[in-house]
């Protein structure tokens, strides 16, 4: 018995060392700063219509990295499993959470469909912090670099964030990780006064295509784009006529509104846009409610007194699904971040494999959404109001 307690104890001692050790304080590094549309050039696919974005390397050879080189065609033709992220709310606005499968009902063009896939936020969310540092915000720029810390704050432990500003150009400051320290020193990198010298405009909606081209793909569970910007993008020469939005037969090589709300309904990617501008009058929460499945870029839009550029953060919300918040009507912008964390906390993600045509295949293009609570009494699910099945690569 003596001789098993002499052996107990020199293990003990022999451990020791490795108990009492400092643990290791080296410093995490940040990576630098990558332009996201540096090389990059638009190709439009004359028999699908789709854009593409090439990269060109120094030579003017097509180049591209990591999960980049993964188109969103070619994800969604080897699973064909369509995902639909939705949040559940009372007549208040209340989340609702707990809810299990039976509880949903999702029809894909008017055709319920079979749920396959269910999940009630148990999976790790992606959270893209997309922030304008473009002179325009420079008045708001301290209070939403808090803000976007308290998002950060407010996430699930395994959630993950990445951190990308724009002006002109679109800079990722952090690809997606885990660890909060990184995701704060990403942020704190953001300065608008750096970007003065990025002349050129802001460029809102590429940056948000780019966003979700280089960062999603691959990606499973919850995802989504936190945008805060003032709205005033001069990339894409949008106008409230509808037009304006898609392609033009002159500039077929260019990016549209239409491209950036493709990609993001082909990825499942929500947007949670954060306006620094007052909310027009009649764009209230029923108003939005009561046009969410038809578009509010329309020639009686001139009639009502809307900001182009605010109709068309809110028509991205629309049809990406998320929500629109205006900074001006929160007591900080730091509690509507909070919000949006929660919102994301709470989210469901349905999944289904939509019924073939006869020929055996998936229609591609655009189809409808609609997700129906089984009990609808004082309960109303939001989300993205279609979603796009890109052609065969």
């Amino acid at each position: 018995m003596r001789s098993r307690s002499i052996i107990l104890s020199t293990v003990l001692v022999a451990l020791l060392p490795l108990c009492s050790a400092p643990q290791s304080t080296k410093k995490q590094e940040l990576s630098k700063p990558r332009e996201l549309d540096s090389g990059i050039v638009w190709q439009r696919d004359r028999s699908t219509g789709e854009l593409n974005a090439i990269y060109r390397g120094k030579a003017g050879e097509a180049s591209a990295s990591g999960a980049d080189t993964v188109s969103p065609a070619a994800i969604r033709s080897s699973t064909h499993m369509v995902s639909v992220t939705c949040s559940v709310t009372t007549a208040d606005g209340t989340i609702v959470p707990g809810l299990g499968r039976e509880a949903f009902r999702v029809f894909d063009d008017s055709v319920e469909q079979k749920i396959a896939y269910f999940d009630a936020s148990t999976q790790p969310a992606s959270v893209a912090i997309v922030i304008d540092a473009s002179p325009s915000v420079l008045r708001d720029s301290d209070e939403i670099k808090n803000a976007a810390d308290a998002l950060i704050e407010a996430l699930a432990p395994l959630d993950e964030a990445a951190v990308v500003d724009f002006a002109a150009h679109t800079y990722l400051q952090s690809p997606f990780t885990d660890v909060r320290e990184l995701m704060r020193r990403a942020v704190a990198r953001v300065n608008v006064r750096e970007l003065f010298s990025d002349t050129g405009g802001s460029n809102i909606y590429e940056a948000v295509y780019l966003t979700a081209h280089e960062l999603f793909p691959k990606r499973t569970g919850r995802k989504a784009i936190v945008l805060l910007t003032d709205g005033q993008d001069s990339g894409l020469g949008l106008s409230l006529d509808p037009a304006s939005m898609a392609p033009s037969a002159a500039s077929p090589n260019r990016l549209t509104f239409d491209d950036v709300s493709r990609l993001l309904a082909a990825e499942d990617v929500q947007v949670f846009a954060v306006s620094t501008e007052n909310r027009p009058k009649i764009m209230t929460a029923a108003w939005l409610a009561t046009h969410a499945s038809e578009t509010l870029v329309t020639a009686e839009a001139r009639k009502q007194n809307i900001p182009p550029y605010t109709l068309f953060l809110a028509e991205l919300v629309r049809r990406a699904g998320g929500q629109l918040y205006f900074l001006r009507e929160s007591a900080t912008l730091t509690d509507s971040f909070r919000e949006i964390a929660q919102k994301i906390r709470a989210e469901y993600t349905l999944g289904y494999y939509p019924l073939e045509n006869p020929a055996g295949s998936t229609r591609t293009g655009w189809h409808k959404l609609r997700v129906q609570m089984v009990d609808a009494r004082g309960t109303s699910a939001s989300h993205r109001a279609a979603y796009y099945l890109p052609a065969e690569p």
